[in-house]
């Protein structure tokens, strides 16, 4: 078999995931997105590992052992990221990403900013940026 089908099918498979990272907005549909993106690397590197091992003398294989690592960590990302996704879930209702970050944490007193402060007024805030 050539090399360029499974260096097609791995950029194929990259780009999808590549693609679901950057337009998706639920959380657990980005580290799908990114498990997509791992698995490409891996098809590449066992490829490429057959692929060298015909031309070397010496097969050693190690493309094959780095792909074992990859899938073990891969396996660990998942598993916390998705206990992350869970936990946030739990305390705000949604996995939706845009949601999170418009629904960050403020401090406590919302008269005053970091330096102490007081803060505008929503119309002179509007007034100033006009």
């Amino acid at each position: 078999m050539h090399l360029a089908y499974p260096a097609v099918l791995s950029a194929l498979l990259f780009s999808t995931g590549l693609y679901g990272v950057l337009a998706r907005r639920n959380a657990i549909l980005v580290l799908m997105s990114v498990e997509l993106m791992l698995n490409a690397v891996n098809l590449n590197l066992v490829a490429f590992d057959v692929w060298l091992s015909k031309t070397a003398q010496d097969t050693l294989h190690s493309g094959q052992a780095l792909t074992l690592f990859t899938i073990a960590i891969a396996a660990a990302e998942i598993g916390i990221g998705l206990a992350i996704v869970l936990a946030v879930h739990r305390n705000r209702g949604t996995a939706d990403i845009d949601k999170l970050r418009d629904t960050a944490e403020t401090d406590d007193d919302p008269e005053t900013d970091d330096s102490g402060a007081a803060r505008p007024e929503p119309a002179e805030k509007a007034e100033a940026t006009a």
